[in-house]
């Protein structure tokens, strides 16, 4: 019993001097007072003449935008933001469903001074956020870019094996907050599980993944993906409202599947997330008259990481669109 309590004080206390020596270093952007939160935001790249600024908007729990933005920024004004509970901004009172998180947005936007039109890239759940802006506040975007986004219809009405799937997610969230905040995830992470996992990481220097690990180790980033998918239900009203946006230019990247077959994967329902995958590509594409199906043929449903390159594809060809959209 003591020699568990003895390391239960040190792993916390690791955690805890590990947060203070990291709160040392000051973000890459910049933090905003939007009233509830504080958000922050990190802009790459020089605006130019008559072309949009490309944003972006994480998945469920993800900050990847960090591991391609010097990549976009090669090419185009971009900026990223963390939502409420992750990465630098802090948490929301507000509940975590699109409707509140798009104004939480637009407010940052304001107080940032950053000008529209946009070019949206909403990465899985920030499909749903950024589709929810694009109807909500049309004269402002240019075009959008769903990253094997989601559909509110097929969500909403998820087979038994899903459904279990979501709940086991939600527990792991949980159980996560507990573990980051005793030390246990950081030193994981330490030990190179997450590139275990997923060994595409490897591809990336240690500067781009810091901004994501130093996220993923701390409490609030799990307690805001529990708030944001026990949100869904509330989510999925929201997008119901969203689903015609007229002549609207849109790129839908499709993985091939949800997640890469593997051997420890086999008791998952794979081949039912595969076909739900298939019926919300289908009603994503009905969204817009303007809308292009762009496949990740060598991705799972995590194409920041497992296919980049699909993703700066879709933001220069979005940027084409746009220009030729002004000067035909």
């Amino acid at each position: 019993m003591w020699l568990r309590n003895l390391i239960l004080i040190c792993t916390t206390a690791y955690q805890i001097w590990c947060c203070r020596q990291e709160d040392q270093t000051p973000p890459p952007g910049k933090i905003y007072d939007i009233g509830d939160c504080k958000l922050h935001l990190y802009r790459r790249g020089r605006p130019q003449a008559n072309q949009p600024t490309v944003i972006l908007d994480h998945s469920l729990g993800g900050v990847e935008g960090y591991l391609l933005i010097d990549e976009i920024a090669e090419f185009a004004d971009v900026c990223i933001y963390d939502r409420a509970g992750y990465g630098w901004s802090s948490h929301s009172p507000s509940p975590r469903n699109s409707g509140e998180m798009i104004q939480e947005f637009e407010t940052l936007m304001q107080q940032a001074g950053i000008q529209p039109p946009y070019v949206l890239v909403g990465n899985s759940l920030g499909s749903y956020n950024m589709r929810l802006y694009a109807h909500t506040f049309p004269d402002k975007v240019a075009g959008l870019i769903l990253t094997d986004g989601l559909h509110e219809d097929s969500m909403g009405r998820l087979p038994a094996s899903l459904q279990l799937m979501k709940l086991i997610f939600t527990a792991g969230f949980f159980l996560s907050v507990v573990g980051s905040a005793l030390g246990f995830i950081r030193i994981l992470q330490q030990l190179g599980l997450f590139q275990v996992i997923s060994p595409q990481l490897r591809h990336y220097s240690q500067a781009q993944l810091a901004p994501v690990l130093r996220s993923f180790v701390r409490p609030k980033h799990w307690f805001t993906m529990a708030r944001e998918i026990i949100s869904l239900n509330t989510s999925h009203d929201q997008l119901s409202q969203a689903n015609d946006l007229g002549s609207l230019p849109v790129i839908n990247i499709k993985a091939r599947h949800f997640f890469t077959p593997k051997p420890w994967l086999k008791p998952l329902p794979l081949a039912t997330a595969d076909n739900l995958w298939m019926k919300m590509h289908q009603a994503l594409m009905r969204l817009s008259s303007q809308s292009l199906s762009l496949p990740a043929q060598n991705s799972s449903h995590f194409v920041w990481v497992d296919q980049p390159d699909a993703i700066l594809e879709a933001i220069d060809r979005m940027l084409l669109r746009c220009s030729r959209r002004r000067d035909p």
